[in-house]
């Protein structure tokens, strides 16, 4: 996941000039139009699905693509790129406990003390504020909580990932999360591109879109989709994380 920590700088520099939910559409439109082709030659059509699989691609999506970069994006403007960092770093412990509730991964005390350790990091920041950081933002508590939602959204496509990759083809997987998560911030990409004036963009901001489209979405989806069936619900999430 080296590829995505790219994506807080771009996606810092991103949401400064185009409405959150119109980067999303652009985005995840972007990275739909390369992975369906490519679907569609691999698999000579439309993969057959079962109920299940398609209901945890649903789930995939919403968690950990539209609450996710919702969630994220707009906690990171009520509190510092600093705290909202130290919050996503909690990802791996949240994924732990949910891959042991949800995928029966063996407990083991080693995971106890990260989310341990993890559970203090988040009241020692929301009591006393992030160490050696100047501007907490307007309403940090409440934007470190949005974060903190992001982080469980996060955590919980880790888990539908790992499910997901004994069942279907990276490629699949990648797909089917880009084309729904688009679906879901069409709608708001809609209104927010009606109100906004495209014309504003400059080449920069266009390859920077590109950017985060192809590399940052179809490239890094496809190698998360293959790596994840080889490891940890909560060793994949530490990698996840990274970024």
């Amino acid at each position: 996941m080296a590829i995505v920590g790219s994506s807080v700088v771009v996606g810092k520099l991103m949401v400064a000039k185009v409405p959150i939910f119109l980067i999303g559409g652009l985005r995840f439109g972007l990275a739909s139009l390369i992975l369906v082709p490519l679907v569609l030659i691999r698999e000579q059509g439309l993969p057959a699905l079962s109920r299940r699989d398609a209901g945890m691609l649903l789930v995939q999506a919403f968690t950990g693509i539209f609450a996710f970069n919702v969630l994220l994006l707009y906690g990171l403007t009520f509190t510092s790129a600093a705290e909202g960092g130290i919050v996503t770093s909690t990802t791996p412990a949240v994924a732990a406990v949910l891959a042991v509730l949800l995928l029966h991964e063996p407990r083991t005390n080693r995971r106890a003390a990260g989310i341990g350790v993890a559970v203090l990091g988040l009241l020692a920041l929301n009591l006393d504020g992030a160490s050696g950081v100047s501007e907490r933002g307007p309403r940090p508590v409440f934007g470190n909580v949005l974060v903190l939602g992001a982080v469980i959204g996060e955590a919980l496509f880790v888990v539908c990932s790992r499910v997901l990759a004994q069942r279907l083809q990276p490629l699949t997987v990648a797909a089917g999360i880009s084309v729904l998560g688009f679906l879901m911030f069409l709608p708001f990409a809609l209104w927010e591109a009606w109100r906004f004036d495209l014309a504003r963009l400059d080449r920069a901001d266009w390859i920077a879109i590109a950017y985060y489209g192809v590399v940052v979405t179809v490239v890094a989806f496809l190698l998360w989709a293959r790596g994840v069936a080889r490891v940890p619900a909560g060793t994949a999430a530490v990698c996840r994380s990274a970024r």
